[in-house]
């Protein structure tokens, strides 16, 4: 083990962990940078991923197992898709491999959690690894990530007209809206999550959405329900925006699409996502 510290900030081609490299560029310049890597990430992530590498300067260093891969790990778990309760993804491709790469080093881990988030993440527990939150320090909050990215040229993901965070394109934290936005524009990924659902003899079902398979969704009537209730919740976002000033004055109609889709989150999802 080196005397040295590493400092690491983990990108995942999110928002919020693209605004925080940026957010530290300067007062960090040995920082590493990696990226998790699923191999079952959306394209505009990887796309997103290369123009914030070509921002920073520095090489954004890819983590991948390429031995152990979701299909490996979903044979492990006797096919049991990962859920809220069960995040095996999380544990085995984002996190197992970060503490691979650390190895027994003493490093600091930089999480985008925001100043205006009342969660905590799903992080490594290993003794040499320190977790800081600089948004959580220096307050910064939804509205400070907006103007960074912005402020920086990079802007957003461009999967964000349709989806509130990077990750798998399967992740089972999608809301329904956002399956069917995967459906209507990755048509080929779609299918390929439909082809890991199964029903067993038994008349157990594992589906990526409870009481609801892919199979049910795209069905015509429940794609125009799905669409119906959503413009409902934005209707009722934009709304509830109108009442507040300060966030009319800096975000515009995605940032309420993404409130939306987070008011309607039951549960948080990973922080390796963000």
């Amino acid at each position: 083990m080196s005397d040295r510290v590493r400092h690491i900030i983990s990108l995942s081609g999110g928002k919020d962990s693209t605004a925080l490299a940026i957010f530290l560029r300067d007062q960090i310049p040995d920082a590493e940078y990696i990226f998790c890597d699923t191999r079952n990430e959306l394209p505009e992530t990887y796309e997103y991923l290369d123009r914030v590498e070509a921002y920073l300067g520095k090489p954004i260093l890819r983590l991948v197992d390429q031995r152990r891969d979701f299909d490996h790990w979903l044979d492990i778990y006797g096919g049991y898709l990962p859920s809220s309760r069960m995040r095996w993804c999380t544990k085995h491709l984002k996190l197992q491999p970060f503490e691979k790469h650390v190895g027994d080093d003493t490093v600091v881990s930089y999480i985008a959690i925001r100043a205006d988030e009342d969660r905590a993440g799903y992080l490594s527990t290993k003794p040499n690894i320190t977790t800081r939150y600089p948004f959580k320090e220096d307050g910064i909050t939804r509205a400070d990530v907006h103007k960074i990215l912005i402020e920086s040229g990079l802007g957003y993901p461009s999967y964000y007209s349709w989806r509130s965070r990077s990750g798998c394109y399967f992740c089972f934290f999608q809301q329904r809206i956002e399956w069917v936005g995967l459906m209507e524009r990755h048509k080929d990924l779609f299918e390929k999550a439909v082809s890991y659902e199964k029903t067993l003899a038994d008349g157990k079902r594992f589906t990526w959405i409870p009481d609801l398979s892919l199979q049910e969704l795209r069905n015509d009537g429940k794609t125009a329900e799905i669409k119906t209730e959503h413009q409902k919740r934005m209707a009722l976002e934009r709304g509830r925006r109108r009442k507040n000033a300060a966030l009319v004055d800096v975000l515009d109609d995605d940032e309420a699409f993404w409130g939306m889709l987070e008011a309607y989150q039951t549960e948080s999802p990973c922080v390796a996502c963000k």
